[in-house]
């Protein structure tokens, strides 16, 4: 999840929320066949297939930095990371808008940190999916208190809800169906982080990993 919010020099409070573009994969995709990639020997077995390829992953964080770049001007930012399954997402995400930086006239300085509800100037929560946004409306509840001038909220991914109040953020990767998957730091109980494609666990893996 990603929130950029201003704090200073701020009259009104203001919120902006500006869903651009998404990218929706079915109900009835039936992902790529775990034999094309080569993923943790130890999850051999584990997987029912792999949902989203890392390289597709890469390519669509770099899109989204470049928007948020675009929506953003100036401002500097301070990007908290939610932990634990936000840290990739995180770092890829930092990386490709500080490469924008440096190749434009836009420079963009950023700090780093984690989510501690303080004041800052401008802010990036970054976070990995979002499901009901019963989460995510807390937070935004939370950072409000400080009368934000703007605030910008991202996933990487959303589940799909028939739920008519069902939270979207303002820049997301993909849409997906209601799978638990796991990989590219979301996990099942602790397993599965250092999975780079995000994939769909099967009931063996449930069983396997089971608390």
């Amino acid at each position: 999840m990603l929130i950029l919010y201003q704090l200073h020099n701020v009259k009104h409070h203001e919120v902006f929320l500006t869903v651009l573009f998404d990218i929706q994969i079915s109900d009835n995709w039936p992902g790529y066949s775990l034999d094309l990639f080569t993923y943790p020997q130890h999850y051999y077995g584990d997987l029912e297939y792999v949902l989203i390829p890392h390289g597709i992953i890469v390519d669509r964080t770099e899109r989204l930095a470049k928007d948020i770049v675009q929506d953003i001007g100036d401002n500097d930012i301070v990007v908290l990371c939610v932990l634990k399954g936000g840290y990739k997402f995180c770092a890829d995400l930092v990386e490709h808008i500080k490469n924008l930086s440096r190749n434009s006239e836009r420079f963009i300085s950023m700090k780093v940190d984690f989510v501690r509800l303080k004041s800052y100037h401008n802010v990036l929560i970054v976070e990995d999916i979002v499901g009901t946004g019963r989460t995510m409306k807390v937070l935004l509840n939370n950072i409000e208190k400080y009368k934000p001038k703007m605030i910008k909220v991202a996933s990487l991914l959303v589940k799909r809800t028939s739920r008519p109040d069902g939270y979207r953020p303002d820049y997301y990767g993909f849409e997906i169906p209601d799978l638990f998957v796991v990989g590219y730091a979301l996990d099942y109980n602790e397993h599965f982080r250092d999975l780079n494609h995000i994939c769909v666990i099967n009931d063996h893996g449930k069983t396997k990993y089971r608390v």
